[in-house]
């Protein structure tokens, strides 16, 4: 019997060629990802079993003894209900005002290139810097800053933006300042998505006798922007476990304010990078939100249903 079926076709010069140019571009970036992204992961994991205080090169292994000492810090326990509340306040909104600026750019007839892009630049601009501008020009507390002088116009006392007094209006300028930093991302997604819905199922709509707004939103644009949804909803919730530019630089004098003013990114960063410096607690606080980030994001999937077949 022959063995044709066994024989392996030769590549041809030109499949070689294609071969290596993929490799000379591709190359550069799988070896900066390898090399600035795992290897920390992996170093970082293997600190974590370590009692690594001042130094990346421990010799004093603990086992699970980080672990245990960073579940059983109240501090990061708050640290995780800053981020619960933070994500209540961002996630919502986020969706609402980018679903709203998709919509009302969406039915543009001119200059949509133009708002689209106005409301997209924020994205472009540095956390730090926009943070920056919020603590000093439009929530600085005095009454030369932006917002105290609109409430000046209207009879209202001034307020202590970023105090830790009660109420805490620190909260205000933290959701305002994402909110206009990521809103144009997220309104640029939902733009596809709505370009993606088939006109015949507003025209059937029509048809039918429903009504243009509310009635075709619900029945129709609403449910076509499903997966769409399903996508931003997990970014803005990765997203939210990330938050630490804002709350740094809006909140910089960090004994001033109460622990729960402190995301885990923040809490991390003190125990890593503070006095004490300790990275092996600090590597084990990052496994441990890590490991919540993973298993929030499946969770969320799951109940979505992302990725499941629709049934015909």
């Amino acid at each position: 019997m022959a063995a044709s079926g066994s024989t392996r076709r030769r590549a041809t010069p030109r499949e070689r060629n294609q071969t290596l140019w993929f490799w000379v571009f591709v190359g550069p970036f799988a070896v900066g990802l390898v090399l600035f992204t795992y290897v920390p992961l992996a170093w970082s994991v293997w600190l974590s079993f370590f009692d690594a205080r001042n130094t990346v090169s421990p010799t004093h292994f603990v086992g699970f003894g980080n672990y245990t000492a960073v579940l059983g810090d109240a501090a990061f326990r708050d640290a995780l209900g800053t981020f619960a509340v933070f994500t209540a306040f961002i996630v919502p909104a986020t969706y609402a005002l980018s679903l709203a600026l998709a919509l009302a750019v969406g039915r543009l007839r001119r200059a949509r290139a133009f708002f689209r892009s106005v409301f997209f630049l924020p994205t472009a601009c540095s956390y730090v810097v926009a943070a920056l501008i919020w603590k000093l020009s439009l929530f600085n507390g005095v009454r030369f800053g932006l917002a105290n002088t609109v409430l000046g116009w209207f009879g209202a006392d001034q307020v202590a933006w970023l105090s830790t007094t009660d109420p805490p209006w620190y909260w205000l300028v933290l959701v305002t300042v994402r909110l206009w930093l990521q809103t144009g991302f997220y309104m640029v997604l939902f733009l596809a998505g709505l370009q993606r819905i088939p006109p015949r199922l507003y025209e059937a709509a029509a048809m039918d006798g429903a009504r243009p707004g509310w009635q075709t939103f619900r029945h129709i644009t609403f449910p076509a922007l499903r997966a769409t949804s399903v996508a931003v909803v997990l970014l803005l919730v990765i997203n939210a476990f990330q938050a630490f530019d804002e709350f740094y630089n809006l909140l910089s004098d960090a004994r001033g304010y109460p622990p729960y003013a402190r995301p885990p990114l923040v809490y991390l960063y003190y125990t890593a990078l503070g006095q004490e410096q300790n990275l092996g607690l600090g590597s084990a606080g990052a496994v441990v939100l890590a490991l919540i980030i993973a298993v929030a994001t499946v969770l969320q999937a799951r109940w979505f249903g992302l990725g499941r077949r629709e049934e015909a």
